[in-house]
């Protein structure tokens, strides 16, 4: 009785949207980090010591499941690629993600660098820990420790970039194995890739539970930040998500609109057959979530085969993150501004790569791409520590995150709906009469 009592005092608080919470911890925290910033300075103080480890807690728990999040999605999504399949069509259709995925980065690195958001702040460290930015190795240097040589001392270590490197190549490996002429090899392989996608969706469970922590997290974290800079701190917000969603636009007029066109698919189309995905995915933020509805509008709407999109598009809910892309680069110079440490153009040139990386390993469920931003701050020498000013920027982008997510899902969703339909296209398998006479 007394647990079904306790279970029933919380439901106020599991049973609200998590979004609806993070947005009042958003706003309470820059509230009650304003009336903080105008008070005594005695009290401001007390309150940053007393409360900064509550918003720690969210910023460790954050980073404790970063490497397995990022080892598991990966070795998943690339098992999952069937060797009969590693053929023409998976080639053209990773080819297609891959160069959305780096284009999206290097456009929000442009917009990052048209706008400059955080530009007009200078968080600053807490007394006890002083963030620093190490100097970026050259960009050779970065590629060549991309293959390890232990996996277990970059699992160990957190090297991001081998990481990725072993996942794909281990992945790869299990879905060969997993089409073995020896049964007893590839039973094995097969219950290997089972444990591994049983692993994946453990952790994805743990970063749901982690999110449910992160209204409470974000209110302290954004709390302690503008009772240090007060409103000038509303300002940068504005402008990181404004350049967001310009770079988002951009992309699917211009990108998608463009890819679409130049294979004789019209766009309009493609945005009125996407539609229900799209939205669907704006609201839940989850591409694996939207998975079915993708694959419904594809089918019944845009006209692609079931043999093409059963599997371009699961494996686009695990490998294509093109609005995750952009948010990578807009955020990481964001926070490089706002620490007074603009990035330079070779530490600009590592973001697109690792975010391209990153992207690819990013899992389809709400808030993954707020962990792959830690990913990507590491490859550039900027390590997020309890205390330090770029964990305080950090915070703010776990702040508005919902409100990012929201659109960069919607744009992962679509992103691998025309990838497909182009695929699809120029496999002659697409139904044309879908288009309403848009292509010949």
């Amino acid at each position: 009785m007394s647990t079904e009592e306790k279970k029933g005092m919380l439901d106020w608080y599991f049973k609200t949207n998590l979004l609806m919470r993070i947005l009042i911890g958003l706003i309470a925290g820059c509230v009650i980090g304003i009336i903080l910033g105008y008070g005594d300075a005695a009290t401001t103080k007390g309150f940053i010591d007393n409360t900064r480890f509550l918003g720690d807690i969210f910023i460790r728990l954050l980073k404790m499941i970063v490497v397995p999040v990022i080892l598991f999605s990966l070795i998943g999504g690339a098992a999952s690629i069937a060797p009969s399949r590693l053929g023409r069509v998976g080639l053209k259709i990773v080819g297609f993600y891959l160069a959305t995925s780096a284009l999206s980065v290097a456009l929000g690195l442009i917009f990052a660098n048209l706008f400059q958001p955080g530009s007009s702040m200078n968080i600053a460290a807490s007394a006890a820990i002083k963030g620093k930015v190490a100097e970026s190795p050259p960009l050779a240097t970065v590629f060549l420790n991309i293959i390890p040589t232990n996996p277990a001392e970059s699992l160990a270590k957190g090297d991001v970039l081998p990481i990725i490197f072993f996942g794909i190549l281990f992945g790869i490996a299990i879905s060969f194995l997993k089409d073995s002429k020896d049964s007893t090899v590839a039973k094995g392989a097969e219950a290997l890739y089972e444990i591994v996608n049983a692993a994946a969706e453990t952790m994805y469970k743990i970063v749901r539970g982690i999110m449910e922590y992160a209204p409470i997290g974000v209110f302290f974290l954004i709390a302690i930040v503008f009772a240090q800079q007060g409103p000038r701190a509303l300002g940068p917000l504005l402008n990181v998500t404004l350049t967001c969603y310009v770079a988002f636009v951009v992309l699917v007029i211009i990108g998608y609109g463009g890819l679409l066109t130049a294979f004789r698919l019209g766009f309009m189309t493609w945005l009125r057959g996407s539609s229900d995905a799209l939205i669907t995915a704006f609201v839940t933020r989850s591409s694996s979530g939207t998975l079915p509805i993708t694959m419904r509008c594809s089918e019944e709407n845009l006209g692609v085969p079931r043999s093409i999109g059963s599997f371009t598009l699961p494996l686009g809910a695990t490998v294509n993150m093109n609005g995750t892309a952009i948010y990578l680069g807009v955020c990481a110079m964001f926070i490089g501004y706002a620490t007074g440490h603009p990035l330079t153009m070779d530490q600009q040139w590592i973001v697109v790569t690792t975010a391209t990386l990153a992207a690819i390993g990013t899992a389809g469920v709400p808030g993954a791409g707020a962990i792959m931003l830690l990913m990507v701050l590491e490859s550039i020498g900027m390590k997020v520590e309890a205390g330090s000013a770029i964990a305080a920027a950090y915070a703010m982008i776990l702040g508005i995150d919902a409100l990012l997510d929201m659109g960069r899902t919607c744009l992962n969703v679509g992103g691998d709906i025309a990838c497909t339909a182009i695929v699809a296209k120029t496999e002659g398998e697409i139904d044309m009469t879908k288009w309403n006479g848009s292509a010949a």
